[in-house]
């Protein structure tokens, strides 16, 4: 677990994406080896990176059963879901969660300790297809290598829709 070197960041992402990705490098116990361990909570600091944090989530890693609890919402995603659902699991707010591919992108990057992209549509906007996003997930593991959180960039294209009523 934990091999985040072979992980290779688009040259496509965004600039906010790649600030996060070089943050979480810094932070990682061995940055000259970042298959050696993964960073935890514990390195990890908000106050690093300010203008950040409105586009940040995370989500605490459950296991047996394998389970995703929002630890953290940031404004502009509260923006474009409508909804804060910090402390609330993911299985239920969305039905049929575990058949979506964000699960199993959850579950991959959970369990393989590797880094994840992706750029697409949002769970959390299902009748609101139009709204897409560029997300990066980066592992984080209190012990160095059981991750335990999920650390989460997402920005969004376009602008907010209507609040939900």
């Amino acid at each position: 677990m934990g091999n985040t070197g072979s992980f290779v960041l688009p040259e496509k992402a965004a600039p906010k994406i790649r600030a996060l990705f070089d943050y979480w490098r810094s932070i990682h116990p061995d940055p000259a080896h970042p298959g050696a361990g993964l960073p935890g909570r514990q390195h990890f600091d908000p106050m690093d990176i300010p203008q950040l944090l409105p586009n940040i989530w995370m989500m605490d890693v459950e296991r047996e059963p394998l389970r995703f609890r929002l630890r953290l919402v940031g404004t502009e995603i509260v923006k474009f879901s409508g909804r804060d659902a910090t402390g609330q699991w993911l299985d239920e707010i969305f039905a049929d969660y575990e058949k979506t591919d964000a699960y199993r992108f959850h579950r991959a990057c959970a369990l393989s300790g590797e880094p994840g992209y992706r750029k697409g549509s949002v769970l959390s906007n299902p009748e609101r297809d139009y709204i897409e996003a560029e997300r990066l997930y980066l592992p984080l593991a209190e012990d160095g290598k059981t991750v335990d959180i999920l650390l989460v960039i997402t920005l969004y294209d376009g602008t907010p829709p209507p609040p939900r009523r």
